[in-house]
């Protein structure tokens, strides 16, 4: 994680976050004090990590805990008194927001920022395997609209579309993609 915006409406509660998240990883911290302002700086950048002290002075701070998850890719932790914890979580845990009460000790504190970067990683994972297979997919449905063309135009079976665009892709030294969007050009009209 490198980023962390903190919205708290007290310069204590944004110190004592600062301290204990500067032992992590985090190359870049901002701080709002208010929910207003901590959409704006939503609006300037992403964050890896969104911590809400609330409530905060124009909001209660579950609105723009919704908020930040629905519209930023890092995490966001929600700090609540203890005896609204369960009420305000289950408002906003669906969405993906941890909820944790204000008297939580720093070393408990400390292994949810840990929990909250290894669920980040896990995503920024699956995000890149979604991004890879969705790429292939793409690629195959352009290689067998290629191989449909051949089939139609020029006659071919199935097995000879497919041999002639992987002989052109490897005597060409083109990528089948290239291959492909060629006989696409060359044949459909």
């Amino acid at each position: 994680m490198e980023s962390v915006l903190i919205v708290s409406n007290t310069s204590t509660t944004m110190d004592i976050i600062s301290e204990l998240l500067i032992s992590q990883v985090f190359t870049r911290i901002v701080t709002a004090g208010s929910g207003g302002e901590a959409r704006r700086a939503l609006l300037e950048g992403d964050f890896d990590l969104v911590i809400i002290d609330a409530p905060l002075p124009d909001e209660m701070g579950d609105d723009f805990a919704l908020h930040a998850s629905d519209s930023s890719s890092g995490g966001v932790i929600l700090i609540v008194e203890s005896d609204r914890v369960a009420e305000i979580s289950s408002v906003v845990e669906d969405s993906g927001v941890f909820t944790v009460p204000k008297s939580v000790s720093p070393d408990v504190f400390f292994n949810i920022v840990s929990l909250m970067r290894a669920t980040k990683n896990r995503v920024r994972r699956l995000e890149d395997e979604n991004r890879r297979l969705l790429s292939k997919i793409e690629e195959l449905k352009l290689v067998d609209r290629a191989k449909c063309t051949l089939i139609q135009v020029l006659k071919m079976t199935e097995q000879q579309a497919h041999r002639y665009i992987e002989k052109q892709s490897m005597d060409l030294r083109q990528p089948r993609t290239s291959v492909a969007e060629t006989i696409l050009r060359t044949y459909e009209k």
